[in-house]
């Protein structure tokens, strides 16, 4: 009890003494505080290998355990994106036990103990782990309230691709370029974030087609429906209906399909496979792309030789 006590002081008195030094003063008081205090706790090389072999564990049971759900996802496609998202929370639960059994078994702390390691935290926070805590916090608030999951496509901070892993500290995206793309999780959740599929497999697909504002309209409109309903991809439902719409504009017409993909990996092949069969079909029925129009001096308009 008496030793807890005095453990307790030692946080306490670092911490004082933190906050009364000047920036330049307390990186050294810092170094000298979190020494005495490890010295108080009983912390030897021992100790610090022991915390490390458990981390390591703990890191290579988070490897292992998405490993076995990855593959166990592939393996049903139907439940892909449910059994992806069981891997935060794995790592959420591996990590959080690795802690647990570090402050108990390792360090053997006591309730006054804890409110000492929690002040020396407190003070080591202020000077430059505040943004990774926030992250951390950032990655636990995704995990609970999932505004995105593993397997979503997503759009944020002017960046899209698919969400391949939600870790403590950022959240790793793979663009349709396949490069990897890494955002902290504080920025995920403080930036307007826009879902494509919010956790479903099917995803709806944009496909504008560009037509010369003389040609058949309906026509055009029937063409892109027939290309998207058969095609090998498509995803078809009283929820998931295909709408086209059309637009006009001065020199073109903007044939639109709003039609859903049965799996959103295949969002580039089907609208790759829409777009050449509907206009395949568009030059057989004498539908044109837009002329290109040049400007007169006088103002007129008129196509392009």
């Amino acid at each position: 009890m008496m030793m807890g006590e005095e453990m307790a002081a030692v946080a306490q008195e670092s911490s004082s003494n933190l906050s009364a030094s000047s920036p330049s003063e307390g990186v050294g008081e810092a170094s000298e505080a979190i020494s005495s205090a490890l010295q108080a706790f009983g912390i030897d090389s021992s100790t610090i290998v022991h915390v490390i072999l458990v981390l390591v564990l703990a890191y290579v049971a988070t490897r292992i355990v998405a490993f076995l759900l990855t593959r166990f996802s592939e393996r049903f496609h139907w439940l892909r994106l449910g059994i992806k998202m069981e891997i935060p929370l794995a790592k959420l639960a591996i990590y959080g036990f690795a802690v647990y059994h570090i402050l108990g078994s390792v360090f053997q702390l006591s309730t006054n103990q804890l409110l000492a390691f929690s002040g020396l935290i407190g003070a080591a926070v202020g000077f430059g782990l505040k943004d990774l805590v926030a992250e951390v916090v950032g990655g636990i608030v995704i995990v609970l309230d999932k505004p995105y999951q593993i397997g979503d496509k997503v759009r944020v901070d002017g960046h899209y691709g698919e969400v391949t892993d939600i870790g403590l500290r950022a959240t790793r995206l793979v663009s349709p370029d396949d490069s990897l793309i890494v955002v902290s999780n504080q920025r995920m959740i403080s930036q307007a974030l826009a879902n494509a599929n919010a956790g479903s497999l099917e995803m709806q697909v944009v496909i504008d087609l560009f037509i010369d504002s003389s040609s058949d309209a309906s026509r055009a409109m029937k063409i892109l429906r027939d290309a998207a309903v058969t095609s090998r991809y498509v995803y078809i439902s009283s929820k998931r209906p295909v709408t086209i719409l059309l637009k006009d504009r001065p020199f073109y017409r903007r044939v639109r399909a709003r039609v859903y993909v049965n799996d959103l990996r295949y969002e580039f092949k089907f609208e790759s496979d829409v777009t050449k069969r509907a206009w395949d079909a568009f030059l057989e029925a004498g539908i044109e792309p837009p002329k290109a129009m040049v400007m007169d001096p006088e103002g007129a308009a008129s196509p392009a030789a």
